[in-house]
């Protein structure tokens, strides 16, 4: 496993991160393992290196932070473990159960530190931006937790990056916690976020953590184009559908083709890429059967030329904004 900087701060995390959206109940999404199906895929993270760990409170609501927390307590001692959480999405049926105002951040961190069975995160997370929260009011909050020492770090996701860098100046102008991390929806058939957040990013020194670095699994070459769905997840994930066309086959097929040359699963080719991208720190990958995390690994052994490179961007073509919400 390769070890990287998160972003400009000291902290070492594995260059790839595995996200648990997969693990918690099949009761909220129906391709959702449950908590005996999804402990072996994080037991086996751990022993393959990885120790970067990416949830949400939202993520089956509540149940993959459980499942998450639980299983580290087995398998891994706390501090060598860097564990990430977020907060925005709706946590119950009140009007102050969701967003960022003062009151949500500060009763979702004890919400979330509570499912785990841990006294801190290693990095928290803002998994929207709120149109109705003044981001003076969010950076204090985030801020607050940041030094009562619920968490360690804080980062962010999917947003404009003129809203990122208001954040940003923001908190620099009132000396308060600063983001190190922006996870964005970013992938060979979504490259939206090279115009203006990755630049960006690394001008200010922020870890880029893609979510979705294989496109809901579209760039696996499971799914050939005009199928429904090879598998239970394509088949009824519904976000996905707003994700992706089929346009974006003309760049899936790149991917298989170099991947039949170069004797590899698709998913290597689609991962390295990304890995080869400058401003990328760890892509959120998932793990839901055996070969997956394997597949993950061995992605950062393949060296793509400039040429091969070339070849998988050049049927790209430009996309509305996908995953802001």
């Amino acid at each position: 496993m390769q070890y990287v900087r998160l972003g400009s701060t000291g902290l070492k995390v594995s260059r790839l991160c595995l996200g648990t959206m997969t693990y918690g109940t099949p009761k909220w999404r129906a391709w959702v393992l449950d908590d005996a199906a999804s402990r072996p895929f994080i037991r086996a993270a751990l022993e393959k290196g990885i120790n970067f760990f990416d949830t949400a409170d939202m993520y089956s609501d509540g149940a993959s932070e459980e499942v998450l927390g639980r299983a580290l307590k087995d398998f891994a001692k706390r501090d060598q473990v860097v564990v990430a959480t977020k907060v925005f999405n709706p946590m119950g049926p009140g009007v102050n159960d969701r967003g960022l105002s003062k009151k949500h951040i500060l009763d979702a961190i004890d919400a979330s530190l509570t499912r785990l069975g841990m006294e801190y995160v290693d990095l928290y997370q803002i998994h929207r931006f709120d149109y109705e929260t003044p981001i003076e009011e969010t950076l204090e909050a985030l801020d607050a937790v940041v030094r009562s020492g619920k968490a360690r770090y804080i980062g962010a996701s999917s947003m404009f990056a003129w809203q990122f860098a208001r954040m940003l100046a923001a908190s620099d102008r009132k000396s308060l916690s600063r983001f190190v991390t922006m996870q964005n929806h970013y992938n060979l058939v979504y490259r939206e976020e090279e115009r203006e957040m990755l630049p960006l990013c690394r001008a200010e020194g922020i870890g880029v953590l893609p979510w979705s670095p294989l496109a809901r699994g579209l760039l696996t070459g499971v799914q050939l184009r005009g199928e429904k769905g090879a598998t239970l997840r394509a088949a009824t994930d519904d976000y996905a559908k707003k994700l992706y066309t089929e346009a974006d086959f003309d760049v899936v097929d790149r991917v298989v083709d170099l991947a039949r040359r170069r004797g590899v699963p698709p998913a290597r080719i689609a991962l390295a890429w990304l890995l080869h991208q400058p401003a990328v720190t760890a892509p959120i990958i998932g793990a839901s059967k055996p070969g997956h995390l394997e597949d993950a690994i061995a992605a950062l052994d393949v060296a793509l030329s400039d040429e091969e490179r070339r070849f998988l961007e050049e049927p790209y073509r430009p996309h509305t904004i996908r995953g802001h919400s």
